[in-house]
């Protein structure tokens, strides 16, 4: 057996400490350890990797993202012949720049009445985080927290989701997070199409004027909606995908993890691929608890 070199040892302490700090934000200490390196990020994230084919994207041809991101409303020196593409510092000057953008778009939308849901919500539901974040979540729809405080992923998930971004090295205040559906259905109902439809072109704009990297959907119907797609979550999570040029990974919702928390392994397996794409580092903890 060949004895292992320094990079190896640091590679593999890397995964470890990446490991420990996920399992100590999201309640896994017990997870067990001869599956580790089943986990593990690579130990250096490579940064000339090559994105994703578009022959690996897997989705609808016909799906209605690829086909308008292009055309959304982003001024032209943001965007290439591909699609939106990530701004190569997302320095504060850059962000400040679009923040009028999004603002304008926030102000377009309105006192939305596109559709019934206005009728039920105390709040629309619009988006937060930093402008020009090279990550972007978007969940699905407003639920009774989120529509009482007019912010996207609050209460019991917006807080396992921030455990989330943490164990990435990440804060709150580095990602933008969005909802597919801008208000909150009636008692925790799916929304209907055409309420989907209602919101879904406000969504894609929001893209292209945050301007991500990657894009983290949370849950299937957002994964679905922007992949023009009715393949079922399972057959989606943690595949790359392409939307418009953007790198898209679908995931689970943490309102699902709070209700199934088996699945919070496989959704730290997604989240350490955005990290290797991104380069990003986990959060360095000095206990794993």
């Amino acid at each position: 057996m060949p004895t292992p070199n320094a990079d190896d040892l640091r590679g593999l302490a890397q995964g470890l400490r990446s490991l420990l700090a996920f399992q100590g934000e999201l309640g896994l200490a017990g997870l067990d350890f001869e599956l580790a390196p089943a986990v593990l990020p690579s130990a250096r994230p490579h940064a000339g990797a090559a994105r994703p084919a578009a022959a690996e994207a897997h989705h609808d041809p016909q799906a209605p993202v690829a086909q308008t991101l292009n055309a959304a409303h982003a001024p032209s020196t943001r965007a290439s012949s591909a699609g939106f593409r990530p701004r190569a510092n997302g320095s504060a000057t850059s962000a400040r720049h679009l923040e009028p953008e999004l603002r304008a778009l926030r102000e377009e939308l309105g006192d939305c009445r596109r559709c019934a849901l206005h009728a039920g919500r105390t709040h629309l539901v619009f988006g937060s985080g930093r402008v020009g974040a090279r990550l972007m979540f978007i969940g699905g729809a407003p639920g009774r927290d989120e529509d009482l405080q007019g912010a996207p992923i609050v209460g019991e998930a917006g807080q396992l989701l921030e455990r989330m971004v943490k164990a990435m090295g990440l804060s709150r205040a580095d990602v933008y997070i969005a909802d597919l559906v801008k208000c909150r259905p009636p008692k925790l109902r799916t929304p209907e199409p055409s309420e989907v439809a209602a919101c879904v072109e406000f969504v894609r704009r929001q893209v292209g004027i945050v301007g991500p990297e990657v894009v983290v959907t949370l849950g299937e119907l957002a994964a679905q909606t922007l992949l023009g797609t009715e393949v079922p979550l399972a057959g989606l999570r943690g595949e790359w995908r392409d939307l418009g040029g953007v790198a898209l990974l679908p995931t689970f919702h943490p309102t699902h993890l709070l209700d199934n928390p088996a699945d919070k392994r496989p959704a730290w397996e997604d989240l350490q691929k955005v990290m290797q794409r991104l380069g990003l580092a986990p959060r360095k903890r000095t206990s794993p608890g």
